[in-house]
């Protein structure tokens, strides 16, 4: 009874109240993953990662252990970035290119990442490592110009695919993956590169013009046979009235310039339809 009226008592019993209730509840955020370890050994998983569940309806908020015997280790649940180091890689075409790339990944089982590298930052660095060996080794295969196409969606997904294989191992998954920069070295090669683009370009250039000649003289073709069709259709049907227009034409186009000056004589034949039809008695 002594003892309990002496009011440093209470004050010792009222913190060990405060130390053991400290260590009873825990706050899970909304945000992460987290294990609970009785003795360092993982025991249990609150508000794991679940893609179907739904939107607000987690395990997040004050939580409940066993104080002094468990502890435990938040694991972030958001999408996590991965900035690459850039990554050299050599075309099938020989060429030398800078690759700078990026991916994003989450942690879908804190437990197997706890038992296998510890920490996030751990995982991070071993899909690095995994991700640039696999983008050397696929990038590898391309040449230069696939890397600028539509093609490099379907091969970053590939990529994605395989190297999430094993990202399972570090209970990680793969969202995306991404080629920021792909570039040839600042330099000669980058100027060797561009003149051996602009010479493809204007071969191709030439071959386009000389298909489009081709193209036109056979048009020209076509069309000047069918005026001459037109023309012996025309001459068989009214010879006089052909005759006529032949030299309407002729003369058309040599007195085009009003500066020329022609003398010829009366009864070149050239100058027939001057003189007049007669008509025959």
């Amino acid at each position: 009874m002594t003892l309990l009226r002496n009011p440093i008592a209470w004050a010792v019993l009222a913190f060990l109240a405060v130390i053991t209730l400290m260590s009873t509840i825990y706050t899970v955020p909304e945000t992460s993953q987290a294990v609970v370890l009785q003795l360092d050994r993982p025991v249990r998983i609150v508000n794991a990662y679940d893609p179907k569940a739904p939107f607000g309806q987690t395990k997040a908020g004050l939580q409940a252990k066993f104080p002094f015997f468990e502890s435990v280790r938040y694991v972030d649940k958001r999408v996590l970035d991965l900035d690459m180091p850039e990554q050299t890689v050599l075309s099938t075409d020989q060429l030398r290119l800078v690759v700078d790339a990026f991916a994003r990944f989450r942690i879908v089982d804190p437990l197997r990442m706890i038992q296998t590298v510890g920490s996030e930052d751990r995982v991070a660095e071993a899909l690095s490592r995994i991700l640039g060996s696999r983008l050397r080794n696929e990038l590898g295969k391309q040449p230069f110009a696939a890397l600028l196409s539509p093609e490099r969606t379907t091969l970053m997904e590939d990529i994605q695919q395989s190297v999430n294989r094993q990202a399972r191992q570090y209970g990680a998954e793969i969202v995306d993956v991404r080629i920021k920069r792909a570039d040839l070295p600042t330099g000669a090669p980058l100027e060797s590169a561009y003149a051996r683009m602009a010479s493809a370009r204007n071969q191709e250039a030439l071959n386009i013009r000389a298909q489009g000649d081709k193209q036109a003289q056979l048009i020209r073709a076509e069309a000047d046979a069918k005026a001459a069709e037109v023309y012996a259709a025309s001459f068989g049907k009214d010879a006089d009235f052909y005759a006529f227009y032949r030299a309407m034409e002729a003369y058309r186009k040599t007195f085009k310039d009003s500066s020329s000056t022609m003398v010829l004589s009366t009864q070149n034949e050239f100058m027939r339809e001057f003189e007049g039809r007669r008509t025959p008695r």
